[in-house]
């Protein structure tokens, strides 16, 4: 095997092994945080309430 293919058949395990720690903590935040945490925007409310106060 020459070093370019095992290059490549490293950079695919990569590739395999982030791919699975990126699913691994969605599942794990998906779990521990309920969809309004999730979707809610601190900063974007500071922004709103800053906008409101120049007009």
């Amino acid at each position: 095997m020459d070093l370019w293919t095992f290059l490549e058949y490293a950079a695919w395990a990569l590739s395999a092994l982030f791919g699975i720690l990126i699913a691994i903590d969605w599942i794990r935040t998906d779990t521990t945080y309920d969809e309004d945490f999730l979707t809610s925007s601190r900063e974007g409310e500071l922004e709103a309430m800053t906008e409101q106060h120049h007009h």
